[in-house]
C-alpha cells in the first residue's frame, strides 16, 4: 500500500509537507512497486495530495524525472495496481500514483492537472473565478467517471469520509 500522509492539524500538515511528495518519495514508491512485483503482490495506491512538492530544491533533486520514472514503472509492472483517490488528486503528484489497472474515486474526491485557483489565474488573471475554472476542468468524481478516467465512484458516509473514517475505510476496502 502506497499513500501520502496529509495530517489533520496544522502542525501535522506542516510535518507531512501538506501531502506534497518530494522526489525521494516517488523513488521509494518505485522501489516498493518493484518489490511487490517480485513477490507477486498487488499494489494499492491511496491518493490524497495537492501535488508534488513545487520547491526549487525538489527540482534540483530531480522531481520531474522521479515522477516520470514512477509512471514508467507503473506502465511496465507485471502485477495488479489499484489506485483510489481519497481526497485531492492534484497535478503530476497524483498522476504519478494513478496509472493503474483500476482507478476508483470517493464521491467527494477530485482529480485535476491544476488547481482551480491557479487555472483561473492563468486563464483570466483572476483567481476569484476559481468556481468557473473548476466546472471547466471537470474534476469531480462524476465527471471523471463520465469521461471514463476512473472505473468506479465510491460512496462516502454522511457529509463525507471525514465524518466517519471507519465506514469510509470499509467502503474503500
Amino acid at each position: 500500500v502506497l499513500a501520502q500522509l496529509r495530517g489533520h492539524t496544522l502542525e501535522q500538515r506542516i510535518r507531512c509537507n501538506f501531502s506534497m511528495t518530494m522526489p525521494e518519495g516517488y523513488r521509494k514508491a518505485v522501489r516498493l512497486m518493484r518489490q511487490a512485483e517480485k513477490f507477486h503482490r498487488p499494489v494499492v495506491c491511496l491518493v490524497d495530495t495537492l501535488g508534488a512538492y513545487p520547491g526549487r530544491e525538489a527540482e534540483q533533486r530531480g522531481q520531474s524525472s522521479a515522477i516520470a520514472a514512477c509512471l514508467a514503472a507503473m506502465l511496465g509492472l507485471r502485477t495488479s495496481i489499484v489506485s483510489i483517490l481519497i481526497g485531492n488528486g492534484g497535478s503530476g503528484g497524483a498522476l504519478a500514483l494513478c496509472l493503474a489497472d483500476r482507478v476508483a474515486i470517493q464521491q467527494n474526491a477530485l482529480l485535476s492537472v491544476i488547481s482551480p485557483k491557479a487555472c483561473a489565474n492563468i486563464l483570466w488573471k483572476d483567481s476569484s473565478r476559481y468556481q468557473q475554472a473548476a466546472r471547466m476542468l471537470r474534476m469531480s468524481a462524476d465527471d471523471l467517471l463520465q469521461m471514463r478516467l476512473v472505473d468506479a465512484v465510491l460512496p462516502e458516509p454522511g457529509e463525507g469520509a471525514h465524518t466517519d473514517p471507519a465506514v469510509a475505510a470499509q467502503i474503500v476496502r
